[in-house]
């Protein structure tokens, strides 16, 4: 048996999350369905992280167990012509055995977009959060920061402690300009080394509290200490928020393409352009 990791990306808009349903499309049964038309094997696609109805991903990875004997170009070329356009394989990989895509990430890394603009572009409808108003990003950049480190996020999800630990490490976090389409978007970026359910989005709803002046930076980090679901802002919606990359010691996957190595782990120097909610 071999092991296939697989770097994928996705439009989520069409999708109802990534994670299996019965009669309902998602990215990992149009994943199950492509791997079976390819090698004629019926085998379960685990991914690296959970995304919701609606959240896309850059760096989504996923393995596969198979007997298949298919080279990694043909598994490339071969799911990819099998799959929606809404859902592409970027790379291929021979993992190691016991190579796990969930279980072996070291770090995920998400980054919500948000249009400050008059009017929203049409093009970004799917991709970006619009915002007619000015937001301080200063204030949101300041409040950000204190979620860097190890912390209890109870706070930042729909999960409670008797379900598991709401514990997690938020390695580092930033909010950057990014322009598309000629648009200015604020891009709000964190790694951690795993994110509880909803928690980007209900950080991002609280933070925009923060950018609109209902609430100041001290009150932000009192939220997280309260570890209070019902002391943070609404839950932002999916559609601006987007998995981009998924770490993993070196030498776990030995990838079709080159790779880039930063700070001992492995990134995938992406054809193109290359940033989980569990």
């Amino acid at each position: 048996m071999r092991t296939i990791a697989l770097l994928l990306a996705y439009d989520g808009a069409d999708f109802a999350g990534s994670q299996w349903q019965t009669d309902i499309r998602t990215v990992q049964g149009a994943l199950e369905s492509a791997w079976e038309a390819l090698t004629q094997e019926q085998r379960r696609i685990v991914l690296a992280g959970r995304t919701d109805a609606g959240v896309h991903a850059s760096g989504q990875v996923a393995h596969v167990q198979t007997a298949t004997r298919h080279s990694l170009a043909t598994i490339w070329r071969g799911l990819n012509a099998h799959l929606p356009t809404d859902l592409t394989v970027q790379n291929v990989g021979e993992a190691t055995r016991d190579f796990h895509a969930r279980f072996s990430a070291l770090q995920r890394e998400y980054r919500y977009l948000i249009e400050c603009a008059p009017a929203p572009l049409p093009q970004l409808r799917h991709q970006a959060l619009h915002y007619a108003g000015t937001l301080d990003v200063s204030a949101m950049t300041a409040a950000l920061r204190l979620l860097e480190g190890t912390h209890d996020f109870a706070a930042f999800t729909t999960a409670t402690p008797t379900q598991r630990s709401t514990v997690r490490t938020i390695h580092w976090t930033r909010i950057v300009e990014r322009e598309w389409f000629d648009r200015r978007l604020l891009a709000i970026e964190l790694a951690a080394n795993a994110f509880l359910q909803h928690m980007v989005r209900m950080i991002v709803g609280t933070l925009l509290l923060v950018g609109r002046g209902r609430m100041n930076v001290d009150q932000f980090g009192e939220v997280l200490v309260s570890r209070d679901r019902r002391l943070a802002g609404p839950t932002a919606p999916a559609h601006g928020l987007t998995l981009t990359a998924v770490r993993y010691p070196p030498g776990l996957i030995r990838w079709a393409e080159p790779l880039e190595r930063q700070n001992g782990t492995t990134k995938v120097q992406q054809p193109s352009s290359y940033v989980h909610e569990e």
